[in-house]
Formats: structure tokens, C-alpha cells, sequence
């Protein structure tokens, strides 16, 4: 997950007011001003008497020449190395991020930012913002929080829908509030997953609850940060989840609370080519999946043909991490 660092060493109680707001990973702080920012909220200080310290959990590192960017590859293979160029360029942290390690590009507004995010397709792993304009650190902590995975997803053409019985099924209710055309990815298997919608829509029997995703069966893979899944039946209150839109940006979510009850539950089954997908569902009018368009459409309404949105992969995951060995689901 993508960070964003806001430099706050000239302290300024409005930028690091800002910060906090904003939802900024760490403040940079000057020696001795750790306790004046712990004053205001919890967040972790980097700084010489902070959570992070220089020399062991993070440098600074200015680029003045080719001596320098060695010492920073360096640097970036132990902790992080932030990056301050001389004059802003983005060739040094090319390299820097071709060669691995850890690398923060130092940036002092939103394009810098953008810039620094997309940087031969995978971007620095985090932002130190320098700048004391509080409308600045909240545009560039939203680009950083919004932007931080994409998923391809793809077509999946239903093949079946059936009634299975009774389960227990998961709603994840989250302290964001979805907007339409958004939800969360889940699937049986990790190789085959759908995009589920957020209780976005009007019904005349229950108000919306744009906050929750009535996400499957306990057994269900669920996407969350970093690239990795969880069983549904793990997530609880302080984890987050990933909250993907239709077009495939994905951004994550505080998980509030996690509600498992025994409903009434369908499968359904789905083709991506030669791809399988299937996900084990509340059976009720509320439950949607998400239409190419970016349309809700509810699983008591799809029939056999019909097209919806999920994301297909190879199979194999352990503790939720990718892994490259033969492994079948079904």
C-alpha cells in the first residue's frame, strides 16, 4: 500500500491539522516536536525522538549527482529513502525503482505527486508532501488513497443460478459510504471473483446502506490491500478491505464491523472464456452484482447469458498471498 508522508519540520499546527484530516500516513517532525503532534492526534512521527527514526527506519537523501542515487539504492534496500532531487527529475527515481528497495519521492504539489505515483507504470512506494497549503495535503492525500490498486476486470457470462440452502453469510460494513458502481471482489476461489455491490440502491423494504457489502459465504476469498485475500469469516473490526469501482480503480476501507448471519443462500456461476468463476450468495433482492455499465443488477434478476463484472487470475493463494504452485479449486 502506497504511502503519503506529509513534511511538517517547520511545524505548522494548520498543516498538521491538515494531515490528520486528510488521513496522512506520518508527519516529518524537527527534534522535539513529536509531543506537540501527539497532542493533536494519533499518527506516527518520523522523527530523531518519533515512531520512525532516521538511520533506522527511514533517510533522507538528496540527489545532487550519480554518487548520490548510488548511495540512495543503497539506502532503499535497508529502510526507506526518500528521495529529495536538487531540481525535481524523475530519472533518478526511475532507477531507484527499476533496482528495488523501498523509495518515497520527496514532491511539493498534486502533479509532482501524480507524476511520482505513475512513474514507469508502478510508482515510488510512498509521497513526503512538502507544502503548507492545507488544500494541498488533502488533494494529494485523496489521490493517494484513491489511486492505490487497479484490477482488470472482465465480462463473466452467467451459466447458472441455483438455490444451495442455508449458510452464513458475511455483510462487511465499512466507515465509508459507496457510491454507486462500486463494491467489493469476492469469490469460492481466488482465481474467479465477482465485483459485488454496496447496498447503494433504493428498496421499498429496507432504507440503503451505501456503507455495507452483503459479500457471500463465510468460506468466500475477499480482495483487500496489497494484492492479497481473506476468508470473509476472517475479517473484523480495525482491518481493511478494498473497495474496487467499476472501471477497476480500487481504494481501501476501515472495516467497522462484520455481521454473519444463517439466510437463506444461491450459487452463482459464471465463464470468463475458458475461466470459471462461482461465488456463494445471500438468495434476496438486495444482493447485487455489478453490470458491465457499472449497473446494479440483483442476483434474483440475472438469468442465464446475462453478463456481469469480476476479476480472473491464476489460481493459488496461501495466507492470502499469491504463490506459483499447482493447486486446484472447484
Amino acid at each position: 500500500m502506497k504511502q503519503i508522508w506529509v513534511d511538517a519540520t517547520h511545524y505548522d499546527k494548520a498543516v498538521v491539522t491538515a494531515a490528520l484530516e486528510a488521513g496522512a500516513h506520518a508527519l516529518l517532525l524537527s527534534p522535539g516536536d513529536t509531543m506537540k503532534v501527539k497532542a493533536l492526534g494519533l499518527i506516527p512521527c518520523a522523527a530523531p525522538d518519533g515512531d520512525l527514526r532516521p538511520g533506522k527506519d527511514y533517510d533522507v537523501v538528496e540527489i545532487k549527482g550519480k554518487a548520490d542515487e548510488e548511495r540512495a539504492a543503497v539506502v532503499s534496500r535497508q529502510r526507506i529513502a526518500v528521495i529529495k532531487p536538487s531540481n525535481w527529475e524523475i530519472i533518478p527515481l526511475e532507477n531507484l525503482i527499476a533496482q528495488g528497495g523501498t523509495v518515497f519521492a520527496w514532491v511539493t504539489g498534486t502533479e509532482q505527486a501524480k507524476t511520482a505515483l505513475q512513474i514507469m507504470e508502478k510508482g515510488v512506494d510512498g509521497i513526503v508532501l512538502s507544502t503548507s497549503d492545507p488544500a494541498v495535503i488533502q488533494a494529494v492525500c485523496r489521490l493517494v488513497h484513491a489511486g492505490q490498486e487497479r484490477f482488470p476486470l472482465v465480462e463473466l457470462k452467467i451459466t447458472e443460478i441455483k438455490s444451495v440452502g442455508m449458510g452464513d453469510r458475511v455483510c462487511v460494513d465499512t466507515s465509508t459510504n459507496m457510491q454507486p458502481g462500486e463494491g467489493m471482489l469476492a469469490g469460492n476461489t481466488s482465481s474467479g471473483m465477482f465485483l459485488v455491490h454496496a447496498e447503494t440502491s433504493e428498496n421499498p423494504y429496507v432504507d440503503p446502506r451505501p456503507f455495507r457489502v452483503n459479500a457471500g459465504g463465510v468460506h468466500a476469498y475477499v480482495m483487500v490491500p496489497g494484492g492479497k485475500t481473506k476468508y470473509l469469516a476472517d475479517l473484523k473490526a480495525g482491518d481493511q478491505a478494498l473497495i474496487v469501482r467499476h472501471g477497476g480503480e480500487a481504494y481501501a476501507a476501515v472495516v467497522g464491523r462484520v455481521k454473519i448471519e444463517r439466510r437463506p443462500m444461491l450459487m452463482v456461476s459464471a465463464v470468463h472464456g475458458t475461466a470459471e468463476a462461482a461465488l456463494v450468495l445471500q438468495n434476496a433482492e438486495t444482493i447485487r452484482l455489478v453490470a458491465p455499465s457499472g449497473k446494479p443488477v440483483s442476483v434474483v434478476e440475472l438469468k442465464k447469458g446475462d453478463t456481469v463484472l469480476g476479476h480472473i487470475e491464476k489460481a493459488g493463494r496461501h495466507f492470502g498471498m499469491k504463490v506459483q504452485e499447482t493447486i486446484l479449486e472447484k
